[in-house]
């Protein structure tokens, strides 16, 4: 099976949110760990911090997250200025679909970023969504056999 991000980008803050503006984007639903938070830190840096509070001037912001860690979950939510969905259970739709319907939000007004194709992108295109996928906000200081799983798994990325 091949996946086809509507962008690939290099991170998240190579999102052209203009461009997304000008084609209805409403909202931006965020993977969290890896994509606007290093993996399991609960911690937001001071530029992800400062690029997320420009987002939200123009779009409605969420995350949809897989981590089920309760204490992780609390703690993650204890620092977001912004909705939370944990335990989404992607690639599969229906915690995301009852998310955008919830709050009023149109798939094809919504892009889904993450930085994993079989659970993110796979996620964005079963809600019907826009996709953009990105590299991991820490790929400079991941271990070499993270970045080799991850080169792995963008096998089935079709370019």
């Amino acid at each position: 099976m091949f996946l086809k991000p509507d962008y690939n980008l290099e991170s998240i803050y190579s999102i052209d949110l203009e461009e997304l503006k000008k084609q209805g984007i409403k909202a931006i639903l965020f993977d969290l760990d890896s994509t606007i938070m290093a993996s399991k830190s609960a911690k937001y840096s001071e530029e992800t911090l400062a690029w997320l509070e420009k987002v939200k001037k123009d779009f409605f912001v969420a995350v949809i997250s897989n981590n089920n860690n309760q204490e992780y979950i609390e703690k993650v939510k204890a620092i977001s200025t912004f909705p939370t969905v944990f335990d989404a259970r992607k690639p599969r739709a229906e915690i995301g679909l009852k998310f955008l319907k919830d709050n009023n939000i149109s798939p094809k007004n919504a892009v889904m970023v993450g930085d994993r194709p079989l659970t993110d992108v796979w996620f964005g295109k079963r809600l019907g969504c826009k996709t953009i996928l990105v590299d991991s906000i820490t790929a400079k200081s991941e271990k070499k056999i993270v970045r080799f799983v991850r080169k792995l798994e963008r096998l089935c990325v079709k370019p």
